[in-house]
């Protein structure tokens, strides 16, 4: 990983909560200071949750060998597709297939929950 890209997201990757830990997904979006915020949350089965904070955009990429699962708790994400633009909001989801190049954006502070494999290149391959 030492020729990966660098890009100006926080990403934590580290497992935050174990089995039968309480996440409390309110507090930490709250304490979030950063303009585009992703943590791993837990491990489950081989898939992980992350949350994210978001504002602004993030890049064109796609992920070769894994789909991904965008959940928005509050605000609005929009996911540019190659052909249309899907628009989430509260509430709302949406699974992006492998191999599907699409660029995530938040017009506004946006909270959102992601599920995907543990072993995916967040920033895309």
């Amino acid at each position: 990983m030492s020729n990966q890209k660098s890009y100006p997201y926080v990403t934590n990757l580290n497992v935050q909560f174990q089995p039968l830990e309480l996440i409390d997904e309110r507090a930490l979006a709250d304490a979030c200071v950063h303009p585009w915020y992703n943590q791993t949350l837990c491990n489950v089965n081989d898939s992980v949750v992350r949350l994210g904070v978001v504002r602004g955009e993030y890049h064109w990429h796609k992920h070769d060998d894994d789909d991904e699962f965008f959940y928005v708790v509050e605000g609005q994400l929009l996911i540019d597709l190659e052909d249309r633009t899907v628009d989430l909001k509260p509430r709302q989801g949406v699974v992006i297939p492998k191999g599907a190049m699409h660029r995530p954006r938040a017009p506004e502070r946006t909270v959102i929950l992601m599920v995907e494999t543990n072993t995916i290149v967040p920033t895309g391959d």
